[in-house]
């Protein structure tokens, strides 16, 4: 089967929230009116990736600065200096975890991030996922600021920020 990685469009967006639903708890889902306004961001680079026609995962992400984070719900702030690609939501099918899908969107985002001069990439670490992060690079990093580190907090218990050089 074929797969394409292209960019996520308003289009995709009831494909986006089957994905998410299937990947998450209630507690983390979030709504079509928020990917929408980020779909409208000048910030937003996100990607969705399609097999045999049908979308089965999508990285919703966008150029930020390191250190801040996006809250739960919260819109792709555009700043006037990005210098960090900020993952903020990666989900794959759980029928199709295993074979690659992850790695087919975060590849070409980081060398696309990388080639607009973009320094970092930075995430939030939820649902134990940080040994996974950890496998690409990622180590944690401290919030400082305390706005930033409130905004951490909407995730939840066990939450992190982490990043990694591109």
């Amino acid at each position: 089967m074929s797969v394409v990685v292209r960019p996520l469009a308003l289009s995709d967006l009831a494909d986006l929230l089957a994905v998410q639903l299937a990947c998450y708890g209630e507690g983390f889902v979030e709504s079509g009116e928020v990917f929408a306004r980020r779909l409208a961001s000048p910030a937003n680079c996100s990607l969705v990736l399609e097999r045999g026609g049908s979308v089965c995962a999508y990285l919703a992400a966008y150029r930020s600065v390191r250190g801040k984070v996006t809250p739960l719900h919260g819109d792709f702030e555009a700043v006037a200096q990005p210098d960090t690609l900020y993952l903020h939501d990666m989900a794959v099918l759980p029928a199709r975890a295993g074979q690659g899908l992850a790695r087919a969107l975060l590849q070409p985002l980081w060398a696309q991030a990388a080639s607009q001069g973009l320094l970092h990439s930075a995430l939030v670490s939820v649902q134990g996922s940080q040994v996974y992060w950890e496998r690409h690079g990622y180590v944690l990093q401290p919030l400082a600021d305390v706005a930033q580190r409130e905004r951490l907090a909407s995730y939840g218990e066990g939450a992190v920020y982490m990043a990694r050089n591109l």
